[in-house]
């Protein structure tokens, strides 16, 4: 589904990137984790269109889609979340989740003026489609209600479930449980797997809850500095040395397996 290869990334003098390699099954959910500063996020901004690497190439599905535009990628089918969230806090839930579909709705200016039937068609099918969604994930209750007024662990639900209306084939989550509770978390893998096994999305997921990375993930990929530094399954990486001296430490790997 995405092979990455020799990404490298400048700054300047900086290396953000060095010659990193990356590959991920389709319907696999896949850990990127490691410390602060190690490259993850510039990662995953190469992946989907922010950043035009300095050097190597993303493929997506034996395409190569290095140096498209975030807009391109997504209408390949690789949507992304951000670390902070980013949704309209004035509109409604249901709004929200349907500003997602617009990659799919290109109506023209005088079908859009007069109401023609063709747009009223649109209309109500991503109207459906964003119901749909929103049963899916769980906020169908909540759907009138504006998106500042819900839980800030529904607020991360409400941003997955935007990324849905676009029919994505591959999500990308930058830190998709950070400040959440044990109990919000684990609401969050569960709808991750239902993604998977429901709809057949393959995931790419950032995250520092271990707990969290260790029972959802059937194989991680970890940076340092930004370089790979290990590669394997949550096991592997919970014994890898250098893993550990760099990121786990033993109390987190402790906590990791605390699941």
């Amino acid at each position: 589904m995405l092979n990455v290869s020799g990404l490298t990334m400048e700054f300047g003098g900086l290396k953000a990137l060095n010659n990193v390699d990356l590959f991920i099954d389709k319907g696999e959910i896949h850990g990127l984790i490691g410390p602060n500063g190690s490259g993850k996020t510039t990662l995953i901004n190469v992946i989907t269109g922010f950043y035009n690497p300095t050097g190597g190439k993303v493929g997506l599905r034996e395409k190569d889609i290095t140096g498209y535009s975030p807009y391109s990628v997504a209408r390949l089918g690789m949507v992304r979340t951000f670390q902070n969230i980013n949704l309209f806090p004035e509109m409604t839930v249901l709004e929200n989740v349907l500003t997602g579909h617009f990659l799919h709705i290109t109506p023209s200016l005088v079908s859009v003026i007069f109401k023609l039937p063709t747009y009223k068609e649109k209309e109500r099918k991503t109207l459906k489609l964003g119901e749909e969604i929103l049963s899916f994930v769980g906020l169908s209750e909540q759907k009138k209600m504006k998106a500042k007024n819900l839980p800030y662990g529904k607020q991360r639900i409400l941003e997955i479930a935007r990324a849905l209306m676009t029919i994505p084939n591959f999500l990308v989550l930058d830190e998709p449980v950070a400040g959440m509770n044990d109990q919000e978390s684990d609401m969050v893998s569960l709808l991750i797997r239902k993604l998977r096994d429901d709809r057949g999305v393959t995931v790419l997921l950032i995250e520092h809850h271990m707990r969290f990375v260790m029972s959802l993930c059937e194989r991680l990929t970890v940076l340092n500095a930004g370089k790979v530094i290990a590669r394997g399954n949550p096991e592997e990486i919970q014994k890898n040395q250098e893993v550990i001296n760099v990121y786990l430490g033993t109390g987190r790997v402790r906590n990791a397996r605390n699941k």
